[in-house]
C-alpha cells in the first residue's frame, strides 16, 4: 500500500490532500470552496481527467445496482449534485424510480437541477442541500444509497456510513464508487505520472484552477485502499460487503446491504 494512503477512514478527518488542517470545520470549508470553484466545469474536467472512463465506471455502478422498475422504488444519491449518477439510475429504472440528490454544495446542485429540467427528469428528482454526515432524511426510507467520487471528501466517513445505514430500508443497498489503489505494476507508474503531472496542468488550462485539481489528486492517494475501506463499511453494520475493481483498481465499486 502507498505510504501516503491511510489505513482507515478516520485518517481522512483532518487531511486536505497531503496537508493536515486544524479540524473538521476547516476541512469542510476548504472542500466546499473547491467544489464551488469547479462546479460549472466539473463533468468536463472528469472527462478530461479520466479520458472519459468515469462514464463507463458510473455505468458499471448503475448496472450492478440494477434499479427496480417497480413503482415506488426510491434512491438517494449523495454528493451527486450535478445529477450525473441520478440521471443514469432513473433511465435504468425506465423513469419509474424517484430519487433525492443530496449535496453539501449549492453550486453543484444548481447545475444538476438545471440539467434535470432540460432532460425532463425534474418530476422524478428532488435536489436537497445537506451534509452526508447528518442527513435530514427519515429512517428506513430508501431502497438504495449511492455515492460516486464523493465519500473521500467527507471529513468523518464513519458518520456518513452510519447515516447511509440509517436511511436505507431493511434490505436496502449501499453502493460507493471511488478512486482506489491500482493493483497492476506498470499501470500504477503511468497513473502516478498522469495524476501528478497532467491533471493539475489540465485544471489550470481548462478551469483556471490548478490548486483544486492538485487537492483532488492528493485526496485520492490519501483514501484507504479497497480492503481497508471494505472493513470500514462492515463496521458501519453493512453485510455481504464486496467490491469490484475497475481499470486495474484506479476506481472500485463497493457494495453492502442493510439486512
Amino acid at each position: 500500500m502507498s505510504a501516503s494512503r491511510t489505513t482507515g477512514a478516520e485518517g481522512m478527518t483532518t487531511s486536505y490532500g497531503f496537508s493536515t488542517v486544524s479540524g473538521v470545520e476547516e476541512k469542510q470549508a476548504r472542500v466546499n470552496d473547491v467544489f464551488h470553484r469547479v462546479a460549472e466545469r466539473y463533468d468536463l474536467m472528469n472527462d478530461l481527467m479520466s479520458a472519459g472512463l468515469h462514464r463507463a465506471w458510473k455505468a458499471a455502478m448503475v448496472a450492478w445496482l440494477a434499479p427496480s422498475r417497480r413503482p415506488g422504488w426510491r434512491f438517494v444519491d449523495v454528493a451527486g449534485g450535478t445529477g450525473d449518477v441520478a440521471f443514469r439510475i432513473l433511465e435504468a429504472s425506465g423513469r419509474r424510480a424517484t430519487g433525492t440528490v443530496l449535496d453539501i454544495n449549492a453550486s453543484m446542485l444548481g447545475v444538476g437541477a438545471e440539467r434535470a429540467e432540460k432532460r425532463g427528469l425534474a418530476a422524478n428528482l428532488s435536489f436537497v442541500e445537506g451534509n452526508a454526515e447528518s442527513l435530514t432524511l427519515p429512517d428506513d426510507t430508501f431502497d438504495a444509497y449511492t455515492i460516486a467520487f464523493g465519500i473521500r471528501n467527507v471529513p468523518r466517513i464513519d458518520l456518513a456510513l452510519a447515516e447511509a445505514y440509517r436511511v436505507l430500508k431493511p434490505g436496502g443497498r449501499f453502493l460507493c464508487l471511488e478512486f482506489s489503489e491500482v493493483d497492476m505494476p506498470v499501470l500504477d507508474k503511468i497513473y502516478d505520472l498522469w495524476s501528478f503531472k497532467a491533471i493539475p496542468a489540465i485544471g489550470e488550462a481548462v478551469a483556471k484552477d490548478r490548486d483544486s485539481y492538485q487537492y483532488l489528486v492528493e485526496s485520492i492517494r490519501r483514501f484507504p485502499n479497497q480492503a481497508n475501506f471494505a472493513a470500514t463499511i462492515r463496521r458501519a453494520g453493512f453485510e455481504r460487503v464486496q467490491h469490484r475493481n475497475l481499470s486495474g483498481g484506479i476506481a472500485a465499486i463497493h457494495s453492502g446491504w442493510k439486512i
